[in-house]
């Protein structure tokens, strides 16, 4: 049989219970005994001993004072040896936890049972399972932040190396400057999507009513142009709606919804933005077809659908991510699936103020 900290507890509490009550009788038992004992130690045939004991006498009424004191503190020491028994799975818990590192994040504990240290064990496996995503999250962020930022540097690198290396018309010259300054915008894109990233992942600083569908329409507004160019008409059903959170993050998490519907759009589509009371937010184009399996990593930075997505406008992969993040911290859902005619259909449900 396996002794789970439950049924130790319950022995330690039985055997309590069972000497509990008998205690004041091994009190008066081991106070007599010592009497008795000393008694017949007094009647030994030794010299000077008769006087000693009589010199005793009028003090043995501490023997029942002692007797109790005895018990007690024996008591005391099996209620603590009681304790450190039933513990002791808790303690044999700590060695696997206490070696827990980034180098062993795949360890777990797994193990059998239903009491209550297995229910524990069970929870901080599923707490390992979270950090280690989170762990293994941030290491392909960094790897793929660094290859984001290496491949337009070193772009950048060998365009300065063929300018030095010969002497350039004013064609070749103008073509360079357009190609170097095309490949710094990209990567000022890149720097302000992980900054933005970042502040977002920091949460929100305060907490203000904000008109969403005044924020929408702001947003909107400054895309018009954007969206001619691309062909897209913009539908818009805005209906009042009150959130609380930052309005620049909200500017955000709504300028990347529209850019990428636009983006990722065909010529000749259109992008529908409602805003409404469930969900507060909803973005839907019309582009290609996505695969339902694919949707769920669209919210993981860097992570692009197809490399033919990423040709249009050049963007870092960041878009989704930062919208997922700023929902997060206004604690919201974002969720998206594959449109009824090809694109993606993007809902942010946020909670109403009190």
């Amino acid at each position: 049989m396996t002794w789970t900290p439950r049924r130790r507890v319950l022995l330690v509490g039985l055997l309590a219970l069972l000497a509990g009550p008998a205690l004041p009788a091994i009190g008066k038992w081991v106070a007599a005994m010592t009497w008795t004992w000393g008694q017949q130690f007094c009647d030994l045939p030794i010299p000077g001993l008769y006087t000693v004991c009589a010199d005793a006498r009028p003090g043995a009424f501490v023997l029942p004072l002692a007797a109790v004191l005895l018990v007690t503190v024996a008591a005391l020491v099996g209620v603590w040896l009681g304790a450190v028994w039933c513990l002791r799975p808790v303690r044999d818990l700590t060695g696997p936890i206490e070696h827990l590192g980034p180098q062993n994040l795949g360890h777990r504990i797994r193990p059998r049972g239903r009491d209550e240290l297995a229910q524990l064990s069970r929870a901080i496996d599923a707490m390992m399972e979270r950090i280690s995503a989170g762990y293994d999250g941030q290491r392909r962020f960094a790897a793929n932040a660094s290859h984001e930022l290496r491949t337009p540097l070193a772009v950048q690198r060998t365009l300065i190396e063929v300018g030095m290396a010969r002497a350039l018309s004013g064609e070749q010259l103008e073509l360079l400057t357009s190609q170097l300054l095309e490949t710094n915008e990209r990567n000022e894109r890149l720097i302000e999507g992980l900054l933005a990233l970042s502040e977002s992942d920091q949460g929100l600083r305060s907490r203000i009513p904000q008109r969403l569908d005044t924020i929408v329409e702001a947003v909107l507004a400054g895309y018009q142009d954007r969206a001619r160019e691309a062909d897209v008409t913009i539908d818009t059903y805005l209906a009042p709606r009150i959130v609380v959170g930052e309005r620049v993050l909200l500017e955000r998490l709504v300028t990347n919804l529209v850019e990428n519907g636009i983006k990722y759009n065909r010529r000749g589509g259109s992008l529908t933005v409602t805003v409404s009371a469930e969900p507060a937010l909803s973005v839907v184009n019309t582009g290609q077809p996505v695969p339902a399996e694919a949707v769920a990593g669209l919210f993981e930075p860097f992570r692009r659908l197809a490399r033919d997505r990423t040709s249009q406008g050049g963007g870092a992969g960041l878009g989704l991510a930062i919208a997922r993040s700023i929902t997060q911290a206004h604690d919201g859902i974002i969720a998206a699936r594959p449109a009824e005619h090809g694109g993606l259909r993007v809902d942010v449900r946020l909670p109403n103020p009190h």
